[in-house]
């Protein structure tokens, strides 16, 4: 991947049509509606496409919520991956592995990392209903800590199952990111990405990023303007080397992010941090180096 040519790097993009089983059913664009209106279900060859045209990078993942749902997901990790690999100048591949499936999930997890080369593991506490320093999950992630990959973590409220019968059964408290700290504890050396503003509980994402060396943040799921104005004070001074651009694609688009990032205020040496530079260096795509203050 030639990062000089990219314009920036998503850490968040979700695959949610195959090209290979247009008939499996799981979680769609349909339960993302009540938050984010009608969104396309794209494919990876469609996502690398539309990524491509705005010299961008992203992370590609889906999510494995088999145990609440009872439902395979609607794009295979396996499939991400392999289709991934046919534009490694645009996608980054994530797997998704539910904790609930146990040992099972421990195997997948270390099939997904050694024959399919996946970069990373998504979780979505709330969609998956586990909390995330239960210690039954820990085994899945010592294997994700021992490849040395980065684990990424929804956090706060979630457009899933939004205006939907009890909310779809998610429950909110999962997503709470203080409980990534006891991770960030426990396996000191692997890197945990806290995903979106973690709204209601800002304030303790800020704090976990803030004491915890390996533990960063994305922006995805929310446009810049409504950003807390904390969140945005620390990601121009303390955190400004651990905050990251992401879009949460397709429930909110690169463009639209972008265009109102531009309008946050922001300084002009950060931008370029948050835009690329830190996820290059978290993913190892180059010798970025960090900038001096």
């Amino acid at each position: 991947m030639d990062i000089s040519r990219l314009t920036a790097i998503d850490v968040h993009a979700h695959a949610l049509a195959s090209v290979r089983e247009k008939e499996r059913s799981g979680a769609s664009a349909e339960s993302l509606a009540a938050t984010f209106g009608t969104v396309p279900e794209s494919t990876v060859p469609e996502l690398a496409e539309y990524y491509r045209d705005r010299a961008m990078a992203a992370v590609v993942f889906t999510v494995d919520s088999i145990t609440r749902t009872g439902r395979e997901p609607r794009v295979a990790n396996e499939e991400i991956a392999d289709q991934a690999a046919r534009y490694p100048d645009t996608l980054i591949p994530f797997a998704s592995v539910d904790p609930g499936r146990g040992a099972a999930g421990v195997q997948m997890a270390r099939r997904l990392i050694s024959e399919y080369g996946v970069r990373g593991f998504k979780f979505h506490p709330s969609d998956q209903g586990f909390y995330p320093n239960d210690p039954a999950a820990y085994p899945l992630y010592e294997v994700i800590a021992d490849a040395g990959l980065p684990a990424l973590f929804h956090s706060g409220q979630t457009g899933v199952g939004a205006g939907q019968r009890a909310g779809g059964g998610i429950r909110l408290k999962y997503s709470n990111p203080i409980h990534l700290d006891d991770l960030a504890v426990d396996f000191p050396d692997m890197p945990i990405i806290i995903a979106h503003p973690s709204v209601p509980w800002q304030d303790e994402a800020l704090a976990v990023a803030g004491h915890k060396p390996q533990v960063y943040v994305d922006l995805s799921g929310w446009s810049p303007k409504y950003f807390p104005p904390q969140l945005v004070a620390q990601a121009n001074s303390l955190l400004k080397r651990k905050v990251m651009f992401g879009s949460d694609f397709p429930a909110l688009s690169p463009d639209r992010w972008l265009d109102d990032f531009a309008k946050l205020e922001i300084k002009d040496e950060v931008r370029p941090l948050i835009l690329k530079e830190n996820a290059a260096r978290l993913l190892g795509l180059d010798d970025t180096k960090t900038r001096e203050d």
